[in-house]
């Protein structure tokens, strides 16, 4: 069991506060220059897409939390509504926007009908992104922004719409662990990974971590949410000193298809999520959890090349501090 005293001491090394300028919201996303887009976009080659976002819906992994609950998808007009919503058009003629539906819905021939809906959901109840604001200790946000600036309108800064407008798009890497490990299905609770193995299934996949990829770590987790339905259950993930690894290989991001990334057993005595506080409040790098990687790595394994382009930009939603994502790798 580690100690505050290394916590402290790592933090201190991998801190990136005022390393792009004091008023810097975005972290890490910084290494994805003009460049790095590019060079994502090259990976396209075959013209294999495979969609990384898991389903939102009452079946989703969160049935188990009592502060996040799955999505709630709501009609707000469906089929049984077609004849009242014509009436109530038609009658409605208050000003000239209601005299401009009624004239539109007018007449039994008209056949236009339609439907509609909504969804109320928790903006991390499914596939992912954390918000740099997500996450903080000691009244500090990402680059000494204080923590309350979150206020109950939102986050002031380090907001998942600070992300700039080219989202996130740059050279993705797969890291396989579960295929690495030669496991069946899924890494058990307890089996952490180690910045050695990280290297270790880098080396043996014949793929190198540079600087502004996305890295994208499958435990699988998420084939055994498939499998089982247990959302609540733990497994494997990353040891809390992967931070440092994060930050010595640059990294512009992190995601896996777990629920937390890292493990969730805190191996910091006294600490919960060690490795949230590192990479949001001090790096500046922002996690993804709920990531499908099941046909990306079937499709990896098969041709060798654990490289493509990855497209994942987060809704833009104002002071929000996460985001719903459906990421895409392009081979």
């Amino acid at each position: 069991m580690s100690t505050m005293k290394d916590f402290r001491r790592v933090a201190d090394e991998v801190r990136n506060w005022g390393r792009w300028g004091s008023a810097d919201e975005l972290g890490t996303l910084n290494f994805i220059t003009a460049d790095k887009v590019a060079e994502g976009a090259s990976l396209a080659k075959q013209g294999k897409v495979f969609p990384l976002g898991v389903d939102f819906g009452s079946s989703g992994p969160q049935g188990a939390f009592k502060f996040r609950q799955n999505p709630v998808h709501v009609m707000t007009v469906d089929g049984g509504d077609a004849e009242a919503l014509v009436k109530y058009c038609t009658d409605w003629d208050i000003n000239s926007v209601g005299q401009e539906l009624s004239g539109f819905f007018a007449g039994e021939d008209n056949p236009f009908r339609f439907n509609d809906d909504m969804i109320i959901m928790p903006l991390q109840a499914a596939t992912q992104w954390d918000a740099l604001s997500h996450v903080y200790y000691e009244d500090k946000l990402y680059n000494n922004f204080p923590a309350d600036s979150v206020t109950s309108l939102g986050a002031k800064h380090c907001g998942i719409d600070k992300v700039d407008g080219k989202g996130i798009t740059s050279r993705g890497v797969l890291l396989d662990v579960v295929r690495h490990r030669g496991a069946d299905l899924y890494l058990e609770h307890g089996q952490t990974i180690t910045p050695a193995e990280l290297d270790d299934v880098a080396k043996a996949q014949g793929v190198t971590i540079r600087r502004g990829d996305v890295v994208l770590v499958r435990t699988g987790w998420w084939a055994r949410f498939l499998t089982t339905g247990a959302g609540s259950e733990p497994g494997a993930g990353l040891d809390w000193t992967c931070a440092s690894w994060l930050h010595d290989h640059e990294v512009a991001a992190v995601a896996s298809d777990n629920l937390m990334v890292e493990d969730p057993v805190s191996a910091v005595e006294g600490t919960f999520l060690p490795m949230h506080m590192l990479c949001l409040r001090d790096m500046g790098l922002m996690l993804g959890e709920y990531w499908d990687l099941n046909a990306l790595a079937a499709d990896c394994a098969a041709d060798g090349i654990y490289e493509f382009q990855l497209i994942a930009p987060p809704l833009r939603v104002t002071g929000a501090v996460g985001s719903p994502v459906n990421p895409i790798a392009i081979k």
